[in-house]
C-alpha cells in the first residue's frame, strides 16, 4: 500500500478528501492501481468546480450566452461502432450475439489495453470519480462508477446518470460497474485484436469499461445502456429498450421506438402528458422505468419554436458538445455543422417540466409505437400491427437515409437497425422481440407503425412530408383510443391494416396506394422494392426467428 498522503499537496483548492473519498482513492489503488499519492482524485465534484477546471484546462470550453458549458470532444465527433468490443470469457461467452456488432477481444489484450488506460490516468494532475446510479427501479439499479480525466466528462456522466442523495453517496459503496476513460490517449493498433487507435472495450466478468482513442462522451452513455442490454435480461428477466416514454394522465404509457430523424424525441415530449425518458428504459413485471437521469439531445436546427423544452433546457448544468457559438455574444448558432452535424446537448432530466419524477410508473405500456421515417413515400402514415408484425418490424428497424447526406447518395436509401438499437444489443435480437411480444400479450398492448416521412410521391421525386400536425392528431387518437375502433383495410405487399379514416387527418393520405401521384405501376414497383429489401435485411435473422414472424414480412 502506499504510504501515507501529504493532502495539502494533493487538493491545490484546499479541500481535504472526506472519509468515503480516501476509501475511494484505496478501492482504486487496491483495484486498477491509479496512484492517489501523484494524481488528486476529486470524488463527485460540484457543477461550478467541473465548469473551473474545463474552462481552465480543457481546449474549446466555453460558457455560452444561456450558462451551459461548451466543449469539444475532438477527433471524434460521434461513437465508433467499429471500435467496440466485448471480452470473451466464460461467464458471458454463450449469451453474446457476436458478429459485427460484438466483436470478441481475448483477455490478454484487454489487460494490455487496461494498463494503458490506467497508465494514462496515472499522468494526470486531477482526475474525477463520479458515482451515480443507472435504473430509476430500487430493485433493478445498479451503481456505476466513472474514472476520467476530464471535467467535461465528468460533468456529462453526472447529467446523465441519476444523481445519488448525499446519504446515498456517503452509503454508495464498491461500484456494480465501472468505467475507466482515456479517451484520450490511443489504444497501441499493434495490441491483438485491434484495428485502430480507437478502443472500447467491455468485460462482463470484472464488470468494466475501457475507452482509448476517442473523446467523444456519448461513448460512456452508450457503454452503460449495453451493459443494461445485458444485464437486465440475462440477470433479472427484464426487457431493456432503446425507446423513449410518456404517461398520460390515466397512467397509460407509451413506448416510442424509432431511429435517428423518425422523431422519437419530438413526439413524446407531449405537453399534455409526463415524459418518462426520451431514449433508454426498461420494462420489468411491475412497469417501466427510464435508465438514465438527464436527456442528450441533437441541437443541429434547434429553435424555441420547434422545441421549447429542449431550447430552454441548455443553461447552468447543461453541457453543449461540438457547436459553433459567437465568440463576443456566446451565442450559439444551432444550424451551424461545421464540426458535425452531431452537435449535442446534455442535461438533467429535471430541467425538461413535464418530466416525470422519479422517472418509473407502476402501469405497464398501452401503446406500443414503431417509428420509421419512410423518405419513398409508400409505407402508410399509420398501420396497426399483430405482434407477430412487431417482432418483425421491431427486429427490422427501418427508416431512410436521406439523399444527399453523404457523397454519391442520389435518392433515398434504406437503413435498417435491430431493435431500434442494433449497434448496443448484446443478446440476438429475437430474444428482445420475442420478450417484446411476451409482454405484449400479458399486457394486451396495442402496437403501431408510425411513418413520419413522405407521402404522395418519393422525397426525391416531390413528395411531400407527412405534417406534423396531422402526425400528432393521429397519435392523440391513438392515446384516446379513437383509432382503435375506426373501419381499416389490408395494405398490399406489406399486408398492413390501414385505417380508412382518423380524426383531423385527410383520409386521402391514410393509403399511400390513394396518394401516389405517379400511376398505380410505378407504385406497385415502389413498395415492392421496399418489400424486398426489408426481406433482404431479414435473412439475417431467420435462423432464429420463428415461421410466423417471418410470414409476418412484406410478399414481395
Amino acid at each position: 500500500m502506499s504510504p501515507p498522503v501529504n493532502q495539502t499537496q494533493l487538493h491545490p483548492k484546499g479541500v481535504e478528501p472526506t472519509p468515503a473519498a480516501e476509501e475511494i482513492e484505496k478501492e482504486l489503488y487496491d483495484i486498477a492501481h491509479i496512484e492517489y499519492e501523484r494524481v488528486n482524485i476529486d470524488h463527485n465534484p460540484s457543477v461550478a468546480s467541473l465548469y473551473e477546471d474545463a474552462l481552465v484546462q480543457e481546449s474549446g470550453s466555453a460558457i455560452n450566452s444561456t450558462g451551459a458549458l461548451v466543449a469539444s470532444s475532438g477527433k471524434k465527433t460521434g461513437r465508433s461502432p467499429k471500435d467496440k468490443r466485448i471480452v470473451e470469457e466464460p461467464g458471458s461467452v454463450e449469451h453474446i450475439w457476436w458478429g459485427p456488432v460484438n466483436k470478441k477481444l481475448s483477455e490478454q489484450s484487454w489487460l494490455i489495453n487496461r494498463e494503458r488506460a490506467v497508465d494514462y490516468l496515472n499522468t494526470r494532475k486531477r482526475i474525477y470519480v463520479v458515482d451515480a446510479y443507472a435504473g430509476w427501479d430500487p430493485k433493478y439499479r445498479i451503481k456505476v462508477r466513472i474514472v476520467c480525466a476530464r471535467a467535461y466528462h465528468a460533468l456529462f456522466m453526472r447529467n446523465m446518470l441519476i444523481r445519488p442523495t448525499a446519504e446515498e453517496l456517503k452509503n454508495f459503496g464498491k461500484p456494480d460497474f465501472t468505467i475507466y476513460n482515456a479517451g484520450a490517449f490511443p489504444a497501441n493498433r499493434y495490441t491483438s485484436g485491434m484495428t485502430s487507435n480507437t478502443s472500447i472495450d467491455i468485460n462482463f466478468k470484472s464488470m468494466e469499461m475501457l475507452i482509448l482513442g476517442t473523446e467523444y462522451a456519448g461513448e460512456m452513455k452508450k457503454g452503460i445502456f449495453t451493459v443494461m442490454f445485458y444485464l437486465m435480461p440475462v440477470k433479472h428477466q427484464v426487457l431493456t429498450l432503446h425507446s423513449s416514454a410518456n404517461e398520460g394522465k390515466d397512467g397509460d404509457v407509451t413506448l416510442f421506438f424509432g431511429l435517428s430523424g423518425t422523431g422519437k424525441t419530438t413526439l413524446s415530449a407531449d405537453p399534455n402528458r409526463l415524459l418518462i425518458g426520451d431514449d433508454e428504459h426498461c420494462w420489468s413485471d411491475t412497469g417501466v422505468f427510464n435508465i438514465e437521469g438527464g436527456c442528450y439531445a441533437k441541437c443541429l436546427g434547434l429553435s424555441r419554436e420547434k422545441e421549447p423544452d429542449i431550447f430552454d433546457a441548455i443553461k447552468f448544468g447543461s453541457v453543449l458538445e461540438n457547436v459553433v457559438f459567437d465568440p463576443i455574444t456566446r451565442e450559439v448558432d444551432y444550424d451551424d455543422a461545421t464540426l458535425t452535424e452531431n452537435t449535442r446537448c446534455s442535461y438533467p432530466i429535471e430541467y425538461i417540466p413535464n418530466a416525470k419524477l422519479p422517472c418509473v410508473t407502476e402501469s405497464h405500456p398501452t401503446n406500443i409505437i414503431l417509428l420509421t421515417c419512410d423518405a419513398r413515400g409508400v409505407i402508410p402514415p399509420i398501420s396497426k400491427l399483430t405482434n407477430e408484425q412487431v417482432m418483425y418490424h421491431f427486429i427490422s428497424g427501418y427508416t431512410s437515409k436521406m439523399a444527399g447526406t453523404e457523397e454519391g447518395v442520389t435518392e433515398p436509401e434504406a437503413t435498417f437497425s435491430a431493435c431500434f438499437g442494433q449497434p448496443f444489443l448484446v443478446l440476438h435480437p429475437m430474444q428482445y422481440a420475442k420478450m417484446l411480444s411476451d409482454k405484449m400479450t400479458q399486457h394486451n398492448a396495442n402496437a403501431w407503425l408510425l411513418n413520419t416521412g413522405w407521402t404522395g410521391q418519393s422525397y426525391t421525386n416531390g413528395g411531400k412530408r407527412c405534417p406534423l400536425k396531422y402526425t400528432r392528431s393521429i397519435l392523440d387518437a391513438i392515446h384516446s383510443g379513437e383509432l382503435a375502433k375506426v373501419e381499416y383495410e389490408n395494405f398490399d405487399v406489406f399486408n398492413l391494416q390501414v385505417p380508412k379514416t382518423a380524426p383531423n387527418v385527410p383520409s386521402e393520405i391514410l393509403n399511400p396506394a390513394r396518394a401516389w401521384s405517379g400511376g398505380k405501376e410505378q407504385f406497385t414497383e415502389e413498395v415492392t422494392k421496399l418489400g424486398k429489401l426489408f426481406n433482404e435485411n431479414f435473412e439475417k435473422y431467420k435462423d432464429m426467428a420463428i415461421p410466423e414472424v417471418i410470414a409476418a414480412g412484406p410478399k414481395a
